[in-house]
């Protein structure tokens, strides 16, 4: 279900916040140049240093450069902002962690920077507020002792971390000390201090200066009370400040939009700048002067004009009137887990307002396989902002479409595909500041996944938790496009992974999505009330037993919406209903159809030969919604209207028996 009464925006917004503008590059070329700049600047200084080509000083100096510079590569790595495949963002993290901190694998560091963008200024929770909050007279020491934070942060979370990654770290930790205690040993500490240790220490010092106090001290705003204010942009000199911070003097930008690679964020400011001001973004001068809006404004003023504003992409309904196919070809399919696929349409350009869909929402697939066709309904699971039309496919054992699915479709494949419907969404609004939660189970998360990403970009205020079950971790479909989003919106979105079959995760998290977890849940951090939007999606019997749990908890039934790819299926029965006259209006056109007991609406209209639009057969999805406007129906099931929508005069077709001698019912409003 989804509620359809849109709520007021906030007034205390008065500009909403656009898109950036910018995305994360196939591969970031600016990354890749400083990247082997950096270890060709360390391999000489340690050539000329070994060579005695170069003395002490001169070593140091450019070998904590090149560390310093490696930095911003492991930093956007663990963004996943380097490259769109994952592999090349952690191929580039692993190498340049080695020189930045070998204490601590990639993905280690990538978890604790996370919790710093997710906890910004929270003294007990955020790594860096040991320098960002420390004392003047203790920031000097402190500067050159950025890894105890992390590494307590480390050993504190050590039993939620996976496997894999604890054993990475610990092994790098064992071989950083050894590697020391052989050098001592052997007489060589002073060449290892010189070549390594000792630039790595003054690398470690200036971006704990550079990166985290400078951007941080003396905001008071936590990232969760005001992400506007937990950070600030430097302005000034930035003809020699922004190459030499690499970008880091608009780190507000960073932490606005983390995935935006650093040689962008000057662009994204540029280009959204008003916005920012009208939530009064923090803003210092390069000489530490603190700038209110109206300030800046004066200062921007004297130095050249406002960027540009440009407005937040909202994602539409289809136009087509009433759900209809369209032959579509398959632009790809690429294999997500071992038993499931990810299908991406080529939507012909002329077709792109009837294929325009808004989160949520699904389309019903058919094909013709060996004369036996067959149709199946499958959601969304693209961003409703973006160019994208997607499916994800399950392997059902013996199904017929998700064994062809993952066996036989390829790329350049055309099936028929309907156009989108369903209602499993709410209205997004850009001023709205909400707090979302989805609970989903196995491919429960298809529709899911299209309303989290598409909440996240239009509603830069509000945020999101996703607690998603499936037996293990290689089950998991989305894991990686899931870390990618929880990366890129550290502050804003929870991932709660919940998994039946792995005895490594975390004992509360192992099992299933029940009742039980659910009330631990509401009873500690997910109170009822404080939850503006609940989505349900996967097994009937989790579903509707998790919605009684909330709707006794004091959640709005119209706030909780449930999305279920199957019905009861329920034996057809014939008592109790008589014949009918059925007058239906359907793309356009009006037909009058007869009705025979037992018989429903959508059943009538199908024998009579017209191409009334249908999935599930359930009562689930909402594809056959029509409107009564003469007579009277009753529904024997209904898991996808919302109590408003039937109220309103709609109803689901395969669902209903008529109940007057006629009745009228209109597929196109």
């Amino acid at each position: 279900m989804s509620g359809t009464t849109e709520q007021p925006a906030p007034a205390a917004s008065p500009h909403a916040l656009p898109d950036p503008g910018v995305g994360v590059p196939a591969i970031s070329w600016p990354i890749v140049g400083i990247f082997s700049g950096a270890i060709a600047v360390f391999a000489v200084s340690t050539w000329a240093a070994l060579a005695d080509r170069l003395p002490a000083p001169a070593t140091v100096l450019l070998s904590a450069t090149a560390i310093f510079v490696l930095f911003t590569v492991l930093h956007d790595a663990a963004h996943y902002s380097v490259s769109t495949h994952r592999w090349v963002d952690v191929a580039f993290g692993r190498v340049a962690m080695l020189f930045v901190s070998p204490l601590i694998s990639f993905k280690s560091f990538a978890f604790i920077h996370i919790e710093h963008h997710r906890n910004t200024n929270d003294d007990e929770n955020d790594p860096d507020h040991f320098v960002s909050g420390a004392p003047l007279w203790q920031v000097p020491v402190r500067f050159a002792l950025m890894d105890v934070p992390y590494l307590a942060l480390l050993v504190r979370n050590v039993r939620r971390r996976p496997r894999a990654e604890v054993l990475e770290t610990s092994f790098l930790l064992v071989m950083s000390v050894a590697v020391i205690v052989t050098s001592a040993f052997t007489g060589h500490l002073w060449t290892l201090a010189v070549l390594y240790l000792i630039p790595e220490r003054v690398a470690m010092f200036v971006l704990a200066w550079w990166f985290d106090w400078l951007p941080h001290h003396d905001l008071e705003d936590t990232q969760q009370e005001n992400r506007y204010r937990a950070t600030r942009n430097r302005v000034g000199s930035e003809w020699i400040l922004t190459p030499l911070l690499l970008s880091q003097n608009y780190h507000l930008v960073h932490h606005l939009h983390p995935s935006i690679p650093f040689h962008r964020y000057v662009a994204a400011w540029r280009r959204n700048e008003e916005a920012y001001l009208e939530r009064d973004a923090a803003i210092g001068t390069v000489f530490g002067q603190q700038l209110d809006p109206n300030e800046y404004r004066e200062w921007k003023r004297l130095n050249g004009k406002l960027a540009r504003i440009l407005p937040v992409r909202m994602p539409k309904r289809s136009s087509a009137r009433a759900a209809v196919f369209h032959p579509v070809r398959v632009a790809s399919v690429d294999r997500l887990t071992d038993d499931s696929v990810l299908i991406r349409f080529g939507v012909p350009v002329d077709l792109g307002d009837q294929f325009s869909f808004e989160p949520g929402q699904h389309v019903s697939v058919r094909t013709d396989l060996g004369g036996e066709g067959v149709r199946r309904n499958y959601s969304i699971c693209s961003s409703a902002t973006s160019d994208t039309l997607a499916i994800a496919v399950k392997h059902i054992p013996g199904g017929a479409f998700s064994t062809f699915a993952m066996e036989q479709l390829r790329a350049g494949d055309t099936l028929d595909l309907m156009t989108p419907s369903g209602s499993f969404g709410t209205p997004l609004h850009p001023l709205a500041r909400k707090n979302y939660v989805a609970i989903a189970a196995g491919s429960g998360i298809t529709p899911v996944l299209s309303i989290l990403q598409t909440a996240l970009v239009v509603e830069t205020e509000s945020c999101f938790t996703l607690l998603y079950g499936n037996r293990d971790a290689d089950s998991t479909m989305f894991r990686d496009v899931l870390d990618d989003l929880e990366a890129r919106y550290a502050d804003r979105l929870r991932i709660i992974h919940v998994r039946s079959r792995d005895p490594r995760h975390p004992a509360h998290l192992r099992g299933r999505v029940d009742r039980p977890k659910l009330e631990q849940w509401l009873g500690s951090d997910l109170a009822a009330a404080s939850v503006d939007e609940w989505f349900l999606c996967g097994p009937v019997e989790m579903v509707t037993d998790l919605r009684g749990l909330l709707i006794e908890r004091g959640a709005e039934p119209d706030r909780v919406h449930v999305e279920l790819f199957h019905g009861y299926q329920k034996p057809k029965v014939a008592d109790g209903f008589a014949p009918a006259t059925v007058a239906v209006s359907l793309r356009g056109r009006q037909h009058e159809v007869s009705l025979s007991a037992g018989d429903t609406v959508l059943e009538s209209a199908l024998k009579a030969g017209l191409e009334a639009p249908y999935a599930c057969l359930g009562g689930a999805c909402g594809t056959c919604k029509a409107k009564v406007l003469l007579g009277s129906v009753a529904m024997e099931q209904n898991f996808a209207l919302p109590p408003a929508v039937v109220e309103a005069g709609y109803v689901l077709t395969c669902q209903a028996h008529p109940i007057t001698p006629s009745v009228t019912v209109d597929y196109d409003t």
